[in-house]
């Protein structure tokens, strides 16, 4: 474990190097032992692959009082994270309107498009964290035979809903943006939603499963 002074008010606790599943469970523990201490004096938590940013109040909490609770609660039991797991089901249409880049990465992985379809949405994802845009979540487990380098150039707009992968993650634009992952499907449902008691459909440890589903299911749902 690494404590790396990141601003005047933040501190970064680096855990590895690497997106690994031993990494992801440190991350958690420590992000939710955190959390339990319900510190005001701590204004967030950003979990990453294999690190925490801890943003605090720089007029209330300094860098080494921040370092001493991570270590004291690193010289406790491991914690065990007591958040239930909420397995999320994504409905995917994969028809080429939606996935520009489907053809692509089935050449890159030397398989019909219909076998990429089949093994994206037979795997069991697991988010490790949110960032870029709001409700963007980062999810690991992206099958080996689908690993595609991102676009050269990023394209200037994404339409929300739209599945995507890049090198070994998966993902959902939550929101119309710019983006340079391989888009291979869109989902019908509101991932982000600024108005709802719960903005994001997708948190930190949750499970995802994407289902494939035809043009006019998806027509039909977007119609509701």
């Amino acid at each position: 474990m690494r404590l790396v002074p990141a601003s005047d008010s933040s501190l970064l606790v680096v855990l590895g190097d690497a997106m690994s599943l031993d990494n992801y469970e440190r991350v958690m523990s420590l992000f939710f032992a955190l959390q339990r201490l319900n510190d005001p004096r701590i204004r967030n938590l950003h979990p990453a692959y294999a690190s925490i940013l801890i943003d605090f109040d720089p007029l209330r909490l300094s860098h080494e009082d921040a370092a001493s609770l991570v270590e004291n609660l690193a010289r406790e039991e491991p914690p065990q994270y007591e958040r239930a797991v909420n397995v999320v089901t994504i409905p995917v249409c994969y028809d080429l309107e939606f996935g520009p880049d489907l053809q692509e990465v089935a050449n890159h992985a030397r398989i019909p498009t219909r076998e990429v379809i089949r093994l994206h949405s037979s795997a069991t994802y697991r988010v490790h964290f949110l960032g870029f845009t709001p409700g963007f979540a980062y999810l690991g487990g992206l099958p080996e035979a689908l690993h595609t380098p991102r676009l050269a150039t990023p394209r200037k707009h994404v339409p929300a809903g739209t599945v995507a992968i890049a090198g070994s993650q998966a993902g959902v634009y939550p929101v119309d943006s710019p983006g340079g992952w391989r888009l291979i499907g869109r989902t019908p449902l509101r991932i982000f939603d600024p108005n709802a008691t719960r903005p994001g459909r997708l948190e930190p440890g949750d499970l995802v499963k994407f289902s494939a589903i035809d043009r006019a299911t998806f027509d039909a749902a977007v119609q509701r």
